[in-house]
């Protein structure tokens, strides 16, 4: 008999977030000088450059580089809303989240604050993992079951459900598996899910949590992103026009020291998994974290990579109101522009 899925975690996870911004969003903190940066990550291996950049104090180093000292304040959340709504009152400079929620507050903010995409965190499948035996595609899924993604409707996951489902069931019905969709941050969905006996049957993950789910011989794949979009970028960094304009020797070190990072995980698995263990203190398994991120599939870079088929189709169900012509409108170009898609 299946029991009701308890949501304390789900509370406790949006407690923490609402504490975290409640004070800045009654009064948005005053732009900053140069040497202040605060930058908001998540949960999962596809967050790993930050991981490095903190661990090795990289934007400090860079900004030494530039003649300036610079602070660096970490803070993290749980889903894209609540990201873009710290990003929006002013208590983080540097939000980390997926293409989702950057597409939506690069649509919101277009032409006011001008929000946009500062670099890729790399290009990692995400996997639509389910512990339910009946559900071999996202076709099987039912009023009985729910789906755990960070952030219902705005969230990567989500928008990725969306896409799926409007291949699926054509443009019109994009959102019909979204009444089946929860918010709940990935450990707690992962843990759900392996536990089971309770109405989550399906978790839009992200590495490393949809690959402990998968140990669970239960749990199977329903649904791979590279299958649905081609190998791409799911996770992006991105910051207002204000702060990039205003900041531009405490952003560059940032870039500077997000690029050195990117460098080091991809040249050095062994190295970034330990960095990986120590700054999260995750509860994983040093080899069968390098067997992970060893796979030729992950990609750790700033360069974004097929983002645009998603924005596209935003616009074409009309979840954004504007159109970008290319990946380069929701991309800050900077000295040295990224090359990406």
């Amino acid at each position: 008999m299946s029991r009701r899925l308890p949501f304390a975690p789900l509370a406790a996870a949006i407690g923490l977030g609402l504490s975290l911004i409640a004070g800045s969003l009654v009064a948005p903190a005053a732009a900053h000088a140069e040497g202040e940066i605060r930058i908001a990550e998540q949960f999962g291996i596809v967050y790993l450059l930050l991981n490095v950049v903190r661990d090795q104090n990289l934007i400090e180093k860079h900004g030494k580089q530039q003649g300036i000292d610079i602070k660096v304040d970490w803070t993290q959340l749980s889903g894209g809303a609540a990201v873009n709504d710290a990003l929006l009152s002013g208590s983080i400079d540097i939000a980390g989240a997926g293409v989702g929620p950057l597409l939506t507050i690069w649509d919101r903010t277009h032409g006011k604050q001008n929000v946009k995409a500062v670099a890729s965190l790399g290009n990692f499948p995400y996997y639509l993992v389910s512990n339910n035996p009946r559900v071999k595609t996202i076709a099987d899924f039912t009023e009985k079951d729910r789906i755990a993604v960070p952030a219902v409707g705005v969230s990567v996951q989500s928008r990725f459900l969306q896409y799926a489902a409007a291949k699926e069931w054509g443009d019109k019905e994009f959102n019909r598996l979204d009444k089946y969709t929860i918010a709940l941050p990935h450990p707690d969905a992962t843990a759900a899910l392996i536990a089971g006996g309770t109405e989550l049957s399906g978790h839009f993950s992200n590495p490393p949590f949809q690959d402990q789910a998968l140990e669970n011989p239960n749990v199977h794949v329903v649904l791979n992103t590279y299958d649905l979009l081609g190998p791409n970028s799911p996770t992006v960094l991105f910051a207002t026009e204000k702060f990039r304009d205003e900041n531009p020797k405490t952003y560059k070190a940032f870039v500077d020291a997000l690029t050195e990072a990117a460098q080091f995980a991809q040249n050095d698995k062994g190295a970034a998994a330990d960095t990986y263990i120590r700054v999260t203190k995750a509860k994983i398994d040093r080899a069968a974290l390098l067997k992970i991120i060893d796979n030729p599939q992950y990609e750790f870079s700033v360069t974004p990579k097929n983002t645009y088929p998603l924005a596209e189709f935003l616009y074409r169900v009309g979840a954004i109101k504007n159109k970008p012509d290319s990946w380069k409108d929701y991309f800050f170009q900077d000295a040295k522009p990224l090359q990406g898609s």
